[in-house]
This record gives structure tokens, sequence and C-alpha cells, in this order.
């Protein structure tokens, strides 16, 4: 009798343990997490939905990036057009019936440093290091925005976006301070407080570069919403 109680007890420990090993890896192993968009939420997501909502007649206010009252009355409607479940929320189902896809900040892998530091150098060879992160900071910036292709490579590599792809600096040899610099972008320093455009007011005469609203200046960049 004894010899089976321990058996027992022994038993429901083992069980017990492996419960809380689960439990464990559960809290550890990060889970993918779609994208909702509610009352009191703000930033680029936000700001797509009510752009996209003004397109269509349902949202007449200023894009703000806010989501509140206006906002949600605003979402129930076209949930309602759309025959959609009226919640209020924006979740992954309005975002696709709204034509909005967002990417979200890579890793920093060997692979993504050294894609970005490329373009870091090419880009911003010569200027201050915080100038060389910010640009790093507003490629990824555009990953997470409703208007840039999704990947670092997307963004990188779209049509007409950087100079430095087609007059060849793109291939020159990467500066060391700018593997750094890509390190620190791609584990949250953004100088920029978001932005996702830059220009060099000195090299430039694009009207609609021009026409951004300027956050800040770091070295020859002006960086702009």
């Amino acid at each position: 009798m004894k010899s089976d109680s321990k058996y027992i007890w022994r038993s429901l420990a083992i069980i017990l343990s492996l419960l809380l090993l689960s439990a464990l890896l559960g809290k550890l192993v990060p889970r993918k997490q779609e994208t909702v968009s509610s009352i009191g939420s703000y930033g680029n997501e936000v700001r797509a939905i009510q752009e996209k909502l003004k397109e269509r007649g349902l949202f007449n206010s200023n894009v703000t990036g806010y989501y509140g009252e206006i906002t949600r009355n605003a979402v129930l409607a076209f949930q309602k057009q759309q025959g959609i479940s009226q919640t209020g929320t924006a979740g992954p189902i309005t975002l696709r019936a709204l034509g909005i896809s967002i990417g979200a900040v890579p890793a920093a892998t060997e692979a993504n440093i050294n894609l970005l530091a490329r373009i870091i150098s090419a880009e911003a060879r010569g200027e201050p290091y915080a100038g060389q992160v910010a640009v790093g900071a507003v490629i990824l910036n555009r990953i997470e925005h409703p208007s840039f292709p999704d990947t670092l490579s997307g963004v990188i590599y779209q049509d007409g976006a950087f100079t430095a792809i087609v007059d060849g600096q793109f291939n020159q040899p990467v500066s060391a301070s700018a593997y750094n610099a890509a390190r620190d972008a791609l584990n949250g320093w953004d100088p920029t407080g978001g932005c996702i455009y830059y220009y060099n007011p000195n090299k430039t005469s694009n009207k609609f570069i021009w026409s951004r609203q300027v956050v800040t200046v770091i070295g020859a960049h002006r960086f702009c919403i």
C-alpha cells in the first residue's frame, strides 16, 4: 500500500511539474497578436483607418491618429455597410475590408542589420551618429505605416524611394558606424519620433517632400511626417 501511495504521489508531482513548465513556456514564447484598434488607440494604424474611412465619406473630421468616439462611429457605419459584425472595433476583418496592411519591425538579426546598415551608409554617410540611426528609424517606421511596403527589403527597394539604390551608392563599402546605427534602430531607438520621410534641403526641390511637416533636424537632414 505504501509503495502504491509513493508511486501515486510521485506521478502527481511529475504531472504538476509538467503543467507548471507548460504554463511558463506559454509566457516565455511570444504569440503572434492580431492587430486591433479601439477606443483609446493611437498611431499609424488608426491614422490609416481614418484616412480610408474619410475616402469613403464616413469620417468627417481631421485625421489625428487617435481612436475616439468619432472614429468608432465611423467604423460602426463602415461595418454596417459591409455586413461585418458591428463592434466599433477595427479588428483584422475590418482592416482587411478597408484594405489596410501594416508590417512589424523585424528582429535585429545579422541579415537585417547588414541590409539596414547598407542603406544607412549610402544615405547618411558623413552624418552625425544620431542622424544615421534616424535614417534607419525612418525606414523601420515605414514598415509599420500603411502607405509603404510591409517588409525591410520591400521598403528599401521600393521604386523611387531612395536615390542611393539607383545611383550606385547602395553598393559602396559600408561604414563601420552604420552597422551600429542599424542595430540601435532595430532595437528601438528612434531619434525622429516616428517620422516617415527625410530630405536634405540643399539637394532636393521636390514639392511633395518640401510640403511635409518637419519634426526635427539632425545634421543635414530634415525629418518629417
